[in-house]
């Protein structure tokens, strides 16, 4: 059993100012985030400037993200591909990214491309041993009226994974997404461990006042994103059914949502959210004294 180290997501055109800072902080590995665009990003020269960074510190990047819509759009699936021949530049052995979908429409009418797509990207992913996970994020969509993502839901997964068989795609897992959905994420977690290929640190605080009094509809906001250690998921239990499930991969905390530390106190709520997630894995691994 591998110990579950504890990481950070950095905003791709933050690295060189953010990156410095999170490797003297502790963070143990980095998830280097896109959202939608890569803005004309060279990712080969960004390797290059992140290699000198991180140094000899023992830092790993892990994954390299790039949330888009791949089903809607051409473009997007060329920079997938683009995303997975630079990733073993960073060290990175996944690329994560949504799952795309036609947007305004039923899940279901997505699965045919998204079949089309994924097997292909899983192949080319496959060649470079490579993994692709796919975020559980709703981006706002609803089963019958998708945004950019139709990987949030059980169901879809079901239909998702039936249509692409291959190994080495599976989910960019965290309990919030499902609690933005009133779904319980740790019976979902027992369920669904085996196939999680990554997993974001982020939580989520249940507002059930609110939900009783004004439903769930958008009249009132009822749940709240939260970096970990001060939402409502008991995080020992997540680290409990990772091991259970045989997952040795990381967890990247997502930062920039909670809405008490942020701005100011943002790096505050990071490494409280580091320290708390290496007391709940346990402390760090202690070799036994016997033989």
């Amino acid at each position: 059993m591998k110990q579950i180290k504890i990481g950070t997501c950095i905003p791709g055109d933050k690295v060189e100012s953010w990156l410095p800072h999170f490797v003297k902080a502790g963070f143990e590995t980095i998830s280097i985030n896109f959202h939608m665009t890569l803005n004309g990003t060279d990712l080969v020269e960004l390797s290059k400037k992140v290699k000198e960074i991180i140094g000899d510190s023992g830092v790993e990047v892990t994954t390299l993200g790039l949330y888009c819509n791949p089903i809607q759009r051409e473009a997007d699936k060329e920079a997938l591909e683009y995303c997975l021949e630079c990733a073993p530049l960073f060290g990175a052995k996944i690329v994560s990214t949504f799952a795309g979908a036609y947007e305004g429409k039923p899940v279901p009418e997505s699965i045919p491309r998204f079949g089309e797509v994924f097997r292909d990207l899983a192949a080319k992913a496959a060649e470079k041993d490579l993994k692709i996970a796919i975020e559980n994020c709703t981006m706002g969509g609803t089963w019958n009226q998708a945004t950019c993502n139709i990987g949030f839901n059980p169901k879809a997964w079901k239909m998702m994974f039936e249509e692409v068989k291959a190994d080495n795609i599976g989910l960019e897992w965290e309990p919030t997404h499902q609690m933005v959905q009133l779904i319980d994420p740790i019976p979902q977690l027992r369920e669904w461990g085996h196939k999680i290929v990554h997993m974001h640190g982020k939580d989520a605080t249940i507002d059930w006042d609110s939900v009783r009094k004004y439903g769930v509809m958008g009249a009132h906001e009822f749940v709240y994103h939260r970096t970990p250690g001060f939402g409502d998921t008991n995080w020992r239990d997540i680290f409990t059914i990772l091991h259970q499930q045989g997952y040795e991969g990381d967890i990247c905390i997502e930062g920039y949502h909670d809405p008490v530390y942020c701005n100011d106190w943002e790096m505050t709520g990071q490494l409280h959210a580091l320290n708390y997630l290496k007391w709940c894995r346990g402390g760090d691994f202690t070799p036994n004294p016997w033989g």
